[in-house]
Formats: structure tokens, C-alpha cells, sequence
């Protein structure tokens, strides 16, 4: 019997094919030989050839007459379930407009749970999918005593990624491969899912077995490359890799991953070929966008900008293709087509920093957050920088002391000596300076930066009512979604502080959340998850405080979430979290931290853009 699939010939009795193991198909019926049951028929007792189209029509007409009646019932189905559809995602909509309206939820949240599990639901999905794909082949290679068992686990999960749990899916098919760990198929499907998960330490324990069972499966040695680059071991990585791609030459998969291990690695000219190989076989957004980057880091402005623009031509929402384009762009001196990329960025993320930024300074505003400092300013902060480096605080504080001697008005002078006082506990020391910057009516974001230092320096003396009518004031005067991000921030931590209002804390919280900026966002999360413990409803700050610390794991956010777990019983994790806590203890940064590095980050890269334009 010759398989269907790949036309191997195998024995009469195999149910599945020993090269492919696809299901054998049977195909049944009367042979070429056998007797017809007309040859006996006299020629005048034939039937008209006439009457027998006119027979054959009317059957026919009778059939276009049936399927156009079930046509007719299906779209009247499909439009009834159209406006079902139509009436819930109304209710739906109106709820949600209300629950925000009445504050009772922040739009971020429901946005974020409907998302996640939105995609949990299409991840069951695909995973069924690919199941129902591959079970037959899992069924055939089964080398094992216990085959009713083994597919009867099998079916068992197909029936779980039916109903959309993928645990219960899983635990049938870990149940399933112990009976058979030579299953590579199987072992393979269980690498693969823990691998989309996130779960790699045990994804790679399942591709080892796969590989240990068939050492030239493919996809086990591309998805075993990409975990172990994924850990740092690049040269493991490679091995894989490169053994992957001597397997199928022609393929995308081990071209990308190879390329993605080289230009990590700063192999950039390797990368590229291995870039170009990908895109020639499968162009897809990530192997152009990644090209593109490779190009732009070896000073090929224009191929950056050729392979960019075609990866934003087929993904008009990759965001970080708008913006390297915009700088590939720059370095060319195309002002107007850089413009219309950071705008196309921006809209796809209005709330980052960087964008704003660069649209401000291309549109005519020339300002940079940071005023310049003097040369012989500039070499007082050079030597207060040596001085942190060698751990001499009194030194730094001296240095900068002499700077403000030199420019004793420079906000970028001001707010440093601010955040080096409040980083060695001189909080009075802080809270002069930010004052005095404040008196001298600085740009939006130095204001904001400003008072957020002022607002930390009150609070490490106590002085909580007094941080938040500072808050309040910034919430007052400032004209931006930043400023009220951080007054709504500063606020709803000073009143979970005092433990007063906790309801007003809570919505000032969740207000900071829906106007914060994306490089801003673990601190509102932090903020929300705080409130909600002070609260005494701790599974909402576990949550919260989870979620801010995957973003910046600082020592506060960590001690809060470690007070959290223990609110809540979790002892074991909450030991875990408080431990690792301590080992970070000063590495994190404090919101008014993060916003003088934003600000940094973005006056290098304006000054990358004037020196272009002076070229």
C-alpha cells in the first residue's frame, strides 16, 4: 500500500506510514475488470439518451434548488448571530464606559485583562490546532506496553484545548509522553508550548529529550539554539544552529535565529548575510526590521532605510520600525520624512517620552529638557563622577557645591545637586535646591522632575500633608500628561502614606496609571498595588506590585510586594521576594531617577541630531 502523503510503500496491514507516519487510507470500490451492469442490456432496451439528460438536469436543478434554500437559512443564521454579537459588544461597551466613569475600574486594567485573556483564548486555539495536526503522528510512533492508555491520553487533551484549558491539556500530554519518552513528536508539541509560555528552563529539558531521541530533529535544534542564546551561551547557540541550517539550507527559521546570534554577538557583517538569506525565503517584519538595525549599526543609512521601509510596509503597527526610520532618516538630513516616522511612532504610542521629544525639537522647538552647563562647570560634574566611582560622597557633594558656585541659577546643575543630596540622605540639602529651581519657572519636565525630588525629600522627614500640596500644585499648573502623571502619582503614595481618603488615593492612582508615560509605568502600577495593600485587599496589590517589579524590580517595590504575600499567606514566596529585595538594595531607581535619565537620554540624542545638521 503506498502512503498518500509521501508514497512510500508500505505493508498491507500498517495502519500508519513508516516513513512520514501520516494515517493510511484505504480506497475502495470496483476495479477496472469488474462487469458492467449495462453489457447485458439488448440495444433496443436502452434508454433514451435524451430522456436520461433531461433526468440528469432536473436532478440537478433540484440540487441548486436545495443548496440556494441552505444558503438562504445560513446567512439568515449569520445575521441573527451578527446582531447578537452586535447587542452583547453594546452591553459590554456600556458597562465598561460606566464601571470607568463611576472610577469603580482605570481603563488600563481593562484593557490589559481583556488582552490577556483574549489571548489565552487564541492560544488554546492555535494549540488545538497544531494538536489535531500532529496527534496521528504521536499515535504511530508510540513504542511503548500501554496504547489504549497513551491514546486515550491523547484524546484527553484534544477534548481540554476543545474547551480552552490548556493545563488540564497539558498534564494529559506530560502523562502521556512518561509512558513513552522516545515520542519526539510528543516531546516536541510539549517543548513547543512551554517555549510560547515563556517557560524556557523547561522547554529546553524537553527539546534535550527530543534531540537525544531523533539528534537530527530540526525545529528541536532551532527552538534548543534560540533558548540557549536566549541564556547567554552563545556559543552553544550557534552549534545548534549552525547544525539546523546544515540540515535545511533553504529554510528561514535557522537563517533568522543564526543572524539574530551574530548581530547580538556584534557580528554584524555575518548577521546580515544570514539576515539577507531570511528575508529572501520569507520577508516577515521582524528578520527586515532586524536587517534594518544591522545596517543602520554599521553606517549604512540608506539600506537601513530601504529594508525599514519595507518592514513598516508590511507592519504598519511595528513601532520601533517608525522610529529607527525616522533616525536613519536623520542621518541622511531627510528633516520632513523623519518627522512624518516619530509621528507615525507616536501614534501608535502617544505616551512615550521620546517621541514627544523629537517631534518638538523637528517642529521648530529647539529647547532641550536640559539646559547646557559651562565648560568649567562641566569639569566640576566630570570630577564629582570620578569621585562616585571611588565611593568618596563628601567629594561629590563638594564638587558639585563648586559648580553651583560657577552657575548658581543652571536648572540642570540645580536638579542633579538635588537628587546627589537626596541619594546621601541630606534631604534639607534637597529640598532648598529643588525649591530654588522652582523659582526659576523651568520647562514642564524640569518642573515636574523638580517637584517629585521635592516631594521625596519632604517625605523622608515625615512631612507628608506638606509633599502632597505640593503635588496638588503640579497637578494645578502643569499643562502636560506628564506633569499630571506625576502630581496623580506623587499624590495618591503621599495619601496611601497618611493612610487618609485610601478611596481618593485609589482613583488618583489609577489616574496616574491611564496619563503615565510607558517609561514611567512601573511606578503607578507600584502606587495602585500600595494603595490596594493599605486597602487590605492584597491579591489586587500582589497583582499590581507583581507587575512593577517585572518592569523594575527596585528594593521598595519588592519589600512592598514581599508585605503583600505575607498579607496573603504566601510565606514561601514572600522569603523568596524580601531576600532578592535585599540583594538589590540601591539598584533601582526612584521616579525622580528615572525622569533625569528619560530627560538624558533624550538631550544625547538631540545633540546626535545637531551634530548631523551641522555636517
Amino acid at each position: 500500500m503506498f502512503c498518500q502523503v509521501c508514497g512510500a510503500l508500505n505493508r498491507e496491514e500498517e495502519e500508519y506510514c513508516a516513513r512520514c507516519h501520516s494515517k493510511l487510507l484505504v480506497l475502495s470500490g470496483q476495479g477496472t475488470d469488474a462487469p458492467s451492469d449495462f453489457e447485458d442490456v439488448p440495444p433496443e432496451e436502452n434508454f433514451s439518451f435524451d430522456e436520461h439528460l433531461l433526468e440528469r438536469i432536473s436532478i440537478l436543478e433540484e440540487a441548486v434548488k436545495r443548496s440556494a434554500e441552505t444558503i438562504r437559512e445560513l446567512m439568515t443564521a449569520l445575521n441573527k448571530q451578527e446582531r447578537s454579537i452586535v447587542v452583547n459588544q453594546t452591553g459590554v461597551s456600556a458597562l465598561r464606559e460606566l464601571l470607568e466613569t463611576k472610577r469603580i475600574v482605570a481603563t488600563d486594567e481593562w484593557n490589559e485583562l481583556w488582552q490577556s485573556r483574549m489571548d489565552y483564548q487564541l492560544l488554546a486555539l492555535e494549540k488545538r490546532e497544531r494538536f489535531v495536526e500532529v496527534k496521528d503522528r504521536m499515535v504511530a510512533l508510540f513504542n511503548g506496553k500501554r496504547r489504549k492508555l497513551f491514546t486515550e491520553l491523547l484524546d484527553d487533551a484534544e477534548y481540554a484545548l476543545f474547551g480552552f484549558d490548556v493545563e488540564r491539556a497539558m498534564n494529559a500530554l506530560e502523562t502521556a509522553y512518561r509512558l513513552d519518552k522516545e515520542n519526539y513528536e510528543l516531546g516536541y508539541f510539549i517543548g513547543e508550548t512551554y517555549f510560547n509560555d515563556g517557560d524556557t528552563e523547561r522547554a529546553l529539558a524537553y527539546f534535550s529529550q527530543v534531540l537525544a531521541a531523533a539528534p537530527e530533529h530540526y525545529e528541536g535544534l532551532v527552538y534548543t539554539g534560540v533558548i540557549q542564546h536566549e541564556r547567554g551561551d552563545a556559543e552553544k547557540a550557534e552549534a545548534m544552529l549552525q547544525r539546523a541550517l546544515a540540515l535545511h539550507p533553504d529554510s528561514f527559521l535557522p537563517s533568522f535565529s543564526l543572524g539574530a546570534v551574530f548581530a547580538a554577538r556584534g557580528n554584524l557583517a555575518s548577521a546580515v548575510t544570514l539576515l539577507e538569506r531570511a528575508v529572501s525565503l520569507d520577508p516577515v517584519p521582524e528578520a527586515l526590521f532586524l536587517l534594518g538595525s544591522c545596517y543602520y549599526e554599521m553606517g549604512k543609512p540608506t539600506l537601513a532605510a530601504r529594508s525599514l521601509e519595507e518592514t513598516v510596509r508590511r507592519d504598519p503597527a511595528h513601532e520601533e520600525a517608525y522610529h529607527l526610520l525616522g533616525l536613519a532618516y536623520l542621518d541622511r538630513g531627510w528633516h520632513q520624512k523623519a518627522l512624518d516616522a516619530f509621528r507615525r511612532a507616536q501614534r501608535l504610542n502617544p505616551k512615550k517620552l521620546r517621541y514627544q521629544d523629537l517631534i518638538r525639537y523637528l517642529s521648530g522647538h529647539r529647547e532641550s529638557p536640559l539646559p547646557e552647563v559651562s565648560a568649567e562647570a562641566r569639569g566640576w560634574l566630570d570630577k564629582a563622577n570620578e569621585a562616585s566611582e571611588l565611593s568618596r560622597p563628601n567629594r561629590v557633594l563638594s564638587c558639585y557645591r563648586s559648580a553651583l558656585e560657577v552657575e548658581p541659577d543652571n536648572p540642570t546643575l540645580l536638579i542633579s545637586f538635588a537628587l546627589v543630596c537626596l541619594e546621601h540622605k541630606r534631604s534639607k540639602e534637597s529640598e532648598a535646591a529643588t525649591r530654588r529651581l522652582l523659582e526659576l519657572e523651568p520647562n514642564e519636565m524640569l518642573k515636574a522632575t523638580a517637584c517629585a525630588t521635592l516631594i521625596e525629600a519632604l517625605r523622608a522627614e515625615g512631612r507628608f500633608r506638606e509633599g502632597f500640596r505640593v503635588g496638588n500644585r503640579l497637578l494645578k499648573e502643569g499643562s502636560s500628561s506628564f506633569a499630571r502623571a506625576i502630581a496623580y502619582y506623587e499624590m495618591a503614595f503621599s495619601l496611601a502614606e497618611m493612610e487618609e481618603d485610601l478611596d481618593e488615593a485609589l482613583d488618583l492612582a489609577r489616574r496616574s496609571l491611564e496619563t503615565s508615560p510607558e517609561e514611567l509605568r512601573q511606578f503607578p502600577l507600584a502606587a495602585l498595588g500600595w494603595v490596594h495593600y493599605k486597602r487590605d485587599e492584597f491579591d489586587e496589590a500582589v497583582d499590581f506590585l507583581s507587575r512593577s517589579s517585572e518592569l523594575d524590580a527596585s528594593a521598595p517595590t519588592l519589600t512592598h510586594l514581599g508585605m503583600a504575600l505575607l498579607a496573603s499567606g504566601e510565606d514561601e514566596e514572600a522569603k523568596r521576594v524580601l531576600a532578592q529585595a535585599r540583594e538589590v538594595e540601591g539598584l533601582g531607581m526612584s521616579v525622580q531617577q528615572k525622569m533625569m535619565e528619560c530627560m538624558k537620554d533624550t538631550n544625547r540624542l538631540l545633540e546626535r541630531v545637531q551634530e548631523k545638521e551641522r555636517r
